[in-house]
């Protein structure tokens, strides 16, 4: 009878998870799916994607999630990689199609510009920066990058500009998408995640090996500053308001926060593990950071500068960007 009890509840309880709305999608990137998690940190449902996917977007609507399949775990393991961009409708919670690249491959990068509804995305094999029409799902136009290693990507303010991390040659390109004109800005060593700030002045970029966060100026184009942090900064955001960075120290293995006016730090939060994500809620209260060699995932206060909770995901998992959903 105890037994019976016992399974009765737990289907109940499986049940009940399976009602509840996803309040967190997490990218497995070991594993190759996308995780639908409750905001505590429930695992709801798994989607299966591209192999070792690495950045994701969602559409202006917030219905469909597209994820740059890239096809090896890290940056610097050889091999050609994928070569799509999966499509994932989250309410449903199924893939619903993909996006062919074609010869380019190991896509990285991706934003979405809100009002056209465009995406970018960076390839890695060769580096190019690609746009992509999302709707009809086909590349409409391809970029040269002008350095080494594409990473990361930022639409400018106006969509006049793309801004690509070379990781490989230490510059960022500022590339303008009507006529492909490429302008190359230096930064530090290694430079990754970026950030555009709210008022559409500046572009924040994370140079992991230099420990630096440059400073560009959207108008003009130019790096016009700099902030010193902890070691190994990854990826970046701003907070609503655009006064504060917050970012993953990777080598640190903690979240740093910085003033953006003294470009001084605040304060950092410690983790367990190396964060190799960052992003923020929509309101910027809450920053998600994951540490993949651990499978967990850390949600921390930006306010309060403290681990609010954290919580794993499946074994071997690898879960890298984490998007909170709007709720």
């Amino acid at each position: 009878m105890r037994r019976r009890f016992f399974l009765v509840a737990l289907a109940w309880a499986a049940f009940l998870r399976a009602g509840e709305t996803p309040g967190l999608l997490v990218l497995h990137k070991a594993a190759g799916t996308l995780g639908f998690y409750s905001l505590e940190g429930r695992l709801l449902a798994q989607v299966e994607v591209g192999r070792h996917p690495h950045e994701m977007a969602l559409s202006a609507d917030g219905r469909l999630a597209y994820i740059t399949d890239n096809g090896v775990m890290r940056i610097e393991d050889a091999g050609p990689g994928g070569n799509t961009v999966s499509v994932v409708d989250i309410r449903a919670q199924k893939k619903i199609g993909e996006i062919s690249l074609g010869e380019f491959r190991r896509p990285h990068g991706i934003d979405l510009e809100p009002r056209s509804g465009r995406l970018l995305v960076t390839t890695e094999n060769p580096d190019r920066l690609l746009l992509i029409d999302p709707l009809g799902r086909r590349v409409v136009r391809i970029y040269q990058t002008g350095g080494k290693t594409a990473h990361m990507v930022v639409w400018g303010p106006d969509g006049r500009y793309a801004y690509v991390s070379n990781a490989g040659s230490g510059t960022v390109a500022a590339i303008e998408l009507e006529t492909g004109r490429v302008m190359l800005i230096g930064t530090g060593q290694r430079p990754e995640g970026s950030a555009r700030s709210p008022d559409g002045k500046f572009i924040y970029v994370v140079n992991r090996e230099s420990h630096r966060i440059s400073v560009i100026d959207a108008a003009r184009n130019q790096a016009v500053g700099e902030l010193a942090t902890g070691r190994g900064p990854v990826r970046v955001a701003v907070t609503p308001d655009g006064g504060t960075l917050v970012y993953a120290l990777m080598h640190d293995e903690a979240v740093e926060f910085a003033d953006t006016t003294s470009r001084r730090v605040l304060g950092s939060v410690k983790v367990q593990g190396r964060p190799v994500s960052l992003s923020l809620s929509r309101d910027g209260r809450r920053a998600y950071a994951a540490v993949q060699e651990r499978d967990t995932v850390y949600c921390i206060s930006v306010g309060e500068r403290r681990v609010l909770r954290t919580f794993r995901t499946p074994q071997g998992a690898g879960p890298d960007p984490v998007i909170e959903l709007p709720h």
